[in-house]
């Protein structure tokens, strides 16, 4: 301070006494918050005194525009210094005494409850620089502006007042003085300080220094243009942000766009999905920036949830500040930035499929599961879903897949549904007794052997006007097709009905409540029965998932359909004639019920199975005759 001068001292506003107050009852979630407030303070200034420079060519700067940090752990202090526009004496009444915006003291009071403490940044109202006394009994401003010669010294210890005293000396910027409280003394540490920086600040575009090393070497690379990066700087940056120094994205989507919102965004797709390998359930989210500083480094609300496995950044100067969970869910701000990242993702897929098929190969091998999960979610999108999902069916070959619009093209125009069968897997589906008619007439049905499959299927309901169909309904549409002289000798040669209908009843009786009815079946050719479902009941692939989420879980009854021109029901039916074979005609219907439950992968008491297996042996070896030689 000159010599002959002394301090004028002036009083906060009262919006400024009730946030220090605030302040000192931890308003924000982390400390570490104030470190990132102040450094932003900076960057603004450098930005305001660059913008100088290019209109003004009296003020026209030559040197390096920066942010240098100096910790003093000896001295208890930790500086926050720029060389940028600088404040008059005027500048510091106005901007660190009083809170210019009208409503601030409506929204401060409103922070007052505990429920409003997880609030991240409250520079909206220009008030983040309060948040120097989060850390410090005492704060120092030293200033000076560009357009005077000397510079200002502003204090205070955050109660009801402060001083400004002018000072010689100082050179053109401010300088941030925080003189540390006893419990804040290890923001005095430079390691501490890198990574808060690192955290916050990485993206800051001028630079960050701590004594003389740079922090922020970093490029933000999201707001250059697309045709002046390169795949090493993309692969770079991706490996910033995952942490995974030798892993390069399987594709990445970078875009800006002005209308309805501006904002930049830089998404990438990892090689691969961990939930697959059993590391659980994916919990990341996206970088959420405001104007390059870091607000949340883990925002999931940006994108729904089965696309929860994509890493990226999303910056927008459009973001109202005052960032927390409860303004995610309301502001309309972010549903439109999550609508329109989501459109792009759907186009680069849809492009990935039509332009580089390997590669979207590769990536529904991974991910595939999860994309099946938005036909459930994302009601607007699911027709735009539903055409990237890919599925085997009896038409493709070994290890391919096809696509709705594809089944579609081979259907033709007759066809009036989209059938399917799910199962626990490939081999077992293919021997599924549900296919024959299907194989018989040449309609193609699509294979569902994932979990998700049939979720997916009966949420989407219908694609392209045609409706999906299980062809393990009771209530199949049996598609019409020519009858072959075979199928109709087949017909002529039936059992009599007594004898069928003598074996139906006996079913019936010895399966009891286990199933809810036991009648003809007109979709086998060659097995002898299959169960299938009634009306309004859970498939036999969701009550799997039920009975392996829920031990005590109980499978609802089925309908047994059977094969009256099948062998072994013939032979049923002529042994029907004798009531005294009604045991064993009930035995070998238990058996086939259990049967088909087994090739569904629904096994229920495997130990009647197995025993009631070695009975039906032992009874076949003992009618056979010994061979005498």
């Amino acid at each position: 301070m000159s010599a002959g001068t002394s301090a004028k001292e002036f009083t906060f506003q009262a919006e400024i006494k009730q946030l220090l107050h605030l302040l000192a009852h931890s308003l924000y979630q982390s400390r570490d918050i104030a470190i990132r407030e102040l450094v932003s303070n900076a960057s603004d200034a450098l930005d305001k005194m660059r913008h100088v420079s290019l209109t003004d060519p009296s003020h026209k700067e030559t040197g390096e525009l920066v942010i240098t940090l100096i910790p003093d752990p000896t001295a208890g202090t930790l500086t926050i210094s720029d060389n940028g526009i600088g404040m008059t004496e005027q500048d510091l009444v106005n901007n660190l005494g009083t809170i210019a915006k009208s409503g601030s003291l409506e929204y401060i009071s409103k922070l007052s409850g505990d429920a409003k403490k997880d609030v991240n940044l409250i520079g909206q109202f220009g008030v983040g620089f309060y948040s120097a006394f989060m850390l410090a009994n005492t704060v120092e401003v030293r200033t000076r502006s560009y357009t005077e010669q000397n510079g200002w010294v502003w204090e205070s210890e955050g109660t009801g007042s402060f001083t400004i005293a002018p000072r010689e000396g100082l050179e053109r910027g401010t300088q941030v003085v925080l003189h540390l409280k006893e419990e804040t003394k290890d923001f005095a540490n430079e390691h501490r300080l890198r990574q808060i920086i690192k955290t916050y600040s990485s993206f800051i575009p001028h630079p960050i220094k701590i004594g003389d090393q740079l922090v922020n070497d970093v490029k933000p690379i999201w707001v250059e243009p697309k045709n002046q990066l390169t795949e090493e700087q993309y692969d770079g940056f991706y490996q910033h942000l995952t942490h995974h120094s030798a892993e390069k994205p399987l594709w990445h989507l970078h875009f800006s766009t002005d209308s309805p919102i501006q904002f930049h965004a830089l998404l990438y797709c990892p090689p691969t999905n961990l939930e697959r390998l059993g590391f659980g359930r994916t919990e990341h989210g996206l970088h959420l920036c405001a104007k390059r500083v870091l607000v949340q480094d883990d925002c999931r609300e940006l994108l729904p949830e089965y696309l929860r496995f994509l890493y990226g950044l999303v910056d927008s100067e459009d973001l109202p500040l005052n960032v927390s969970r409860e303004t995610l869910q309301d502001s309309s701000v972010f549903q439109k930035i999550k609508r329109l990242l989501v459109k792009k993702v759907l186009e680069k897929l849809s492009e990935l499929a039509k332009n580089e098929s390997a590669k979207f190969a590769e990536f529904y091998s991974q991910f595939g599961n999860a994309i099946k999960e938005g036909v459930g979610i994302d009601f607007e999108n699911r027709e735009k879903i539903a055409s990237l999902l890919r599925f085997p069916s009896t038409k493709t070959e070994a290890g391919t897949l096809t696509t709705l619009d594809e089944y579609l093209e081979r259907a033709g125009t007759t066809q009036k549904h989209i059938y399917y069968l799910g199962g626990p897997d490939l081999a077992s589906i293919n021997r599924n007794p549900h296919l024959e008619i299907f194989r018989k007439r040449g309609i193609e049905v699509i294979l569902l052997a994932e979990p998700i499959d049939e979720w997916a299927m009966t949420t989407l309901g219908k694609y392209k006007d045609l409706d999906l169909q299980s062809i393990d309904a009771a209530n199949l549409d049996i598609p019409a097709g020519e009858e072959t002289e075979n199928e109709k000798k087949e017909k002529a040669d039936e059992p009599d009905a007594t004898g069928f209908g003598r074996v139906i009843d006996v079913f019936k009786k010895r399966l009891g409540d286990r199933v809810q009815d036991v009648r003809r079946s007109e979709r086998l050719i060659d097995s002898p029965c299959c169960l299938v479902n009634p009306d309004g009941s859970l498939s036999a692939q969701m009550q799997k998932l039920m009975m392996l989420s829920n031990k005590d879980f109980q499978l609802g009854p089925r309908i047994l359909e059977v094969n009256p021109r099948a062998k072994l029901i013939r032979r049923l039916c002529d042994l029907s004639a004798n009531a005294q074979h009604d045991e064993f005609i009930g035995r070998v219907g238990e058996q086939l019920y259990y049967s088909s439950l087994l090739l569904e992968g629904l096994a229920t008491h495997p130990e009647e199975i197995a025993s009631r297996v070695q009975e039906f042996m032992e009874e076949a070896a003992q009618a056979r005759s010994p061979i005498i030689t």
